[in-house]
């Protein structure tokens, strides 16, 4: 296995990295066994609660500055109006990455084909990844119809994931900006002038738009995800560009500059999350990521459990790989301010934390029948933090995303949610520090909230 690391300075293909991380694992045990043998089991634990408790108050005042800037400037920023956007036309290339999307695919299409753009300046590809469903057929058929969407299918076993399917579209476009989306985004019209605005700024390399979900009233957890995406895009993604200019690359309804990402040899095709690789890659060579919220596209939330579960831990893993990849270069970095730094590596830690949020219900458990040393005040100081912060963002997230009064009681579905997560991240720490073999893997659609729109039939003879 390979691993996205750049040079420290960021340029560069991929390096090696570790396969596995199994002697750091057996360390940890190793410690902890030493220290319930040295200092007993109630001095072990109360030592345990006390680092958790500051590890979650230092996230708790990060959450925290997020959602206050969030509410004071967020919805002066949403309401402001655009200005210049007709003016500044570089040539942009849009990609796709598509592999069994027939469910979604239609309603992609008719949105790409409806962005406004100068025809000359815009290229549409959309790849068919080696689907076996009908996708390549209802792209094909659209080929027909409109000429101007180009179709890429890339034969079985071409590999990289959709990293492979982008770095094989990047090569048959010449453009100075690439935009991308999901199979099943429907951007708004205005998302491409909205976006490539922002890299007038030449220390812009890439640029983040907002997600939202458009299938929000189809399930609880439907609703859960609609609630996630307002408090991720609304507070999350914007406090950290209020705050500190590092806002993340997305990977779908983004762009970036072609001969940056040329330059650093593409999309990670050794890494599940490339849009996280990616941002850690863009940092480390000296360039910012930009978020514009008013950049809006709409995209579709998984429905069932089982799609969730597996969605997410396929973010945790990454996002988890992508800390044992970056940290080090990130220390050292000359592009980072100490702050800078600070928040990159807490940005990087954040599918680390409901790992330490499920040895903190575990302290807490055990607290409750008399084991561990910790004081029932340290235990309620923990209980809170575990929660206070995250839904300090949703609540901010609420009011700014100007939902209706009722939606409050979606926050209870934050409770299973939060249990899942807690379940699938510290699985994929697991799997991940242990070397177990894992491959990326689309999210299924269920095209339910698609637009209807139709292929193409091709004309008769």
């Amino acid at each position: 296995m390979t691993g996205g690391v750049a040079s420290p300075a960021g340029r560069g293909r991929h390096r090696r990295v570790p396969e596995h991380y199994r002697r750091a694992l057996l360390t940890h045990v190793l410690v902890l066994a030493a220290a319930l043998a040295l200092f007993g089991v109630d001095r072990t634990l109360g030592w345990a609660a006390t680092v958790l408790n500051v590890v979650f108050l230092l996230f708790f005042f990060r959450h925290l500055a997020f959602a206050v800037s969030a509410a004071r400037w967020a919805e002066r920023d949403l309401d402001a109006p655009v200005v210049g956007i007709e003016t500044y036309t570089p040539t942009i290339a849009v990609l796709v990455a598509c592999k069994d999307e027939e469910l979604v695919v239609d309603g992609m299409v008719a949105a790409m084909l409806d962005l406004s753009y100068p025809p000359s300046a815009l290229t549409v590809v959309v790849v068919d990844d080696a689907s076996t469903d009908g996708t390549g057929a209802k792209l094909d058929a659209w080929h027909v119809a409109n000429p101007r969407l180009r179709v890429l299918h890339r034969p079985p076993g071409a590999g990289g994931g959709k990293s492979g399917a982008l770095n094989d579209a990047l090569a048959l476009v010449d453009a100075e900006i690439a935009v991308i989306f999901d199979a099943d985004h429907q951007p708004e019209p205005s998302v491409l002038r909205r976006l490539v605005r922002h890299f007038r700024d030449p220390r812009v390399g890439a640029v983040m738009g907002r997600c939202v979900v458009r299938n929000g009233v189809e399930s609880n957890l439907a609703s859960t995800i609609f609630i996630d995406y307002l408090s991720g895009y609304l507070v999350n993604e914007y406090g950290r560009q209020a705050l500190f200019e590092l806002p993340a690359y997305g990977g779908a309804n983004c762009a970036v500059r072609t001969d940056l990402i040329r330059a650093l040899g593409g999309w990670n095709p050794h890494t599940v999350t490339e849009d996280t690789d990616l941002t850690l890659r863009l940092l480390l060579d000296g360039y910012r990521v930009r978020y514009d919220s008013t950049a809006v596209d709409f995209e579709e939330a998984v429905l069932s459990n089982s799609r969730f579960w597996r969605q997410r831990y396929r973010w945790a893993r990454g996002h988890q790989k992508c800390l044992r990849d970056y940290w080090r270069p990130v220390v050292v970095t000359p592009h980072l301010s100490l702050m800078e730094k600070l928040e990159t590596i807490l940005f990087l830690w954040v599918y680390h934390v409901p790992v330490l949020c499920g040895l903190g219900l575990i302290l807490i458990g055990l607290r409750a029948f008399g084991i561990g040393g910790s004081s029932l005040l340290q235990m309620i100081a923990l209980s809170a933090l575990l929660f206070a912060g995250p839904f300090t963002e949703l609540a901010v997230g609420l009011v700014l995303g100007r939902v209706s009064r009722k939606a409050v009681w979606m926050l209870i579905g934050f409770i299973p949610a939060f249990g899942m997560s807690i379940l699938t991240a510290t699985k994929a720490y697991l799997d991940g520090m242990w070397g177990t073999t894992y491959s990326w893997s689309k999210t299924a659609r269920s095209g339910a909230t698609s637009a209807p729109v139709k292929a193409p039939l091709p004309e008769a003879a």
